[in-house]
């Protein structure tokens, strides 16, 4: 099997779903599916050539709806190569670019590659009824009426990461009339073993950690995650719980509006540390050497940064809008709350009010229900079987 993977950008900087593709892509190699991904990056991107899988990179993309002329006639001189074809991401011109191209392709052939649509949460309510993003739920709203609607409703199918993912995109929009739905599931390649290196790394990153185990907060510092909520009960709690642990708040934007006044916020605690994004080393070093993950997110729609402290055997601390709470609460990994101050605290007061045999048991309960449901040969198999079925 040939698949062809349409994404707007390819660069490691952007995360989420092209790290899912790079996690994704070996495991489906051992079941001899081959994988090529066309972006619109620069061909002199400084992380081309670090791939086992073939990028195809058009140029930058003009304009805020990531215009690129080359796709579209790009796409149909290759369409012929590939059986499936996957859109990663809605409402820029790369989603636009597949479904025009595929029915033009299929005017002029006999057979053309399956095509399915994976918003990555892109069709998720929150982003149409948050008070902050009043004018682009509107500008949303036309465009799903004049251009996206088509793009769902044309393709083969749509593919969702989780069950959750998968019931809220049935709730955003009106003619929302997508051919099959499929929760194909996302996982991450384990991670590597703990090692002494890693705390070295972590710590050398973070001088201002005490070398004791730490809550940690791995994502972006944006409204979206709630961490305003995070900073505010910790400083309630820090003065009830005597020796509570440091919060470590690791993840790029500190140098954005929201971050600045999420340092200013947290300023007076010497306990609340913001060293940036961490990587490689460090970044395990950061789960590996944690008591607990933490993530009071209003929208998520899968969290890596959460499987991958479940990976580490690490309990989570989430809100029900991070989409795989449902294998997290089933599984007894972790303690969903609601997205709000008092959830938030109560995420944090209800872990640290049990002994330490019961957050072992959660412990075990994690690296569990990162095999049974997060696990990239487990996610692979399922992406393959939902696509073979459709």
């Amino acid at each position: 099997m040939n698949i062809l993977r349409i994404i707007p950008s390819m660069d490691p900087k952007q995360g989420g779903p092209c790290q899912g593709i790079r996690n994704a892509i070996p495991e489906l190699q051992k079941s001899n599916v081959h994988n090529e991904v066309v972006c619109l990056d620069s061909p002199n991107a400084d992380y081309l050539g670090q791939d086992i899988f073939p990028i195809h990179t058009l140029g930058e993309a003009k304009t805020p709806w990531k215009y690129n002329k080359k796709l579209i006639p790009w796409l149909l001189d290759n369409y012929n190569k590939f059986d499936i074809v996957i859109i990663h991401g809605l409402w820029l011109f790369s989603s636009y670019a597949g479904i025009k191209s595929i029915l033009t392709h299929r005017k002029n052939y006999k057979t053309s590659p399956k095509v399915y649509v994976m918003p990555h949460g892109m069709l998720d309510p929150y982003f149409q009824k948050a008070t902050t993003r009043k004018l682009k739920a509107l500008r949303n709203d036309i465009y799903w009426k004049l251009i996206e609607k088509k793009v769902v409703n044309n393709a083969n199918g749509i593919l969702f990461t989780c069950e959750e993912e998968l019931l809220l995109a049935r709730t955003t929009f009106p003619n929302y009339n997508p051919k099959t739905e499929i929760n194909v599931g996302y996982g991450i390649q384990p991670p590597p073993k703990k090692h002494s290196s890693m705390r070295n790394a972590f710590s050398k990153q973070v001088p201002q950690w005490n070398g004791k185990p730490h809550i940690i907060f791995l994502s972006r510092v944006h409204p979206k995650k709630g961490v305003d909520l995070l900073i505010m009960a910790y400083l309630k709690l820090e003065k009830e719980i005597q020796n509570l642990p440091q919060l470590i708040i690791a993840g790029p934007g500190l140098e954005e509006s929201y971050g600045i006044a999420m340092q200013q916020l947290a300023s007076t605690s010497n306990n609340i540390i913001f060293p940036g994004m961490l990587k490689g080393l460090s970044k395990w070093g950061a789960f590996y050497e944690s008591d607990v993950f933490i993530l009071p997110s209003h929208q998520e729609n899968f969290g890596i940064a959460v499987v991958e402290a479940l990976a580490c055997r690490k309990p989570v601390l989430i809100s029900n809008k991070v989409n795989i709470w449902r294998e997290i609460e089933q599984g007894n990994a972790g303690i969903i709350e609601q997205d709000t101050m008092i959830g938030t605290e109560a995420l944090l007061r209800k872990w640290y009010d049990f002994d330490f045999q019961v957050k072992e048991n959660f412990a075990q309960s994690a690296i569990n229900v990162y095999k049974e449901y997060f696990s990239i040969e487990i996610t692979a198999n399922t992406f393959l079987n939902g696509l073979l079925k459709n």
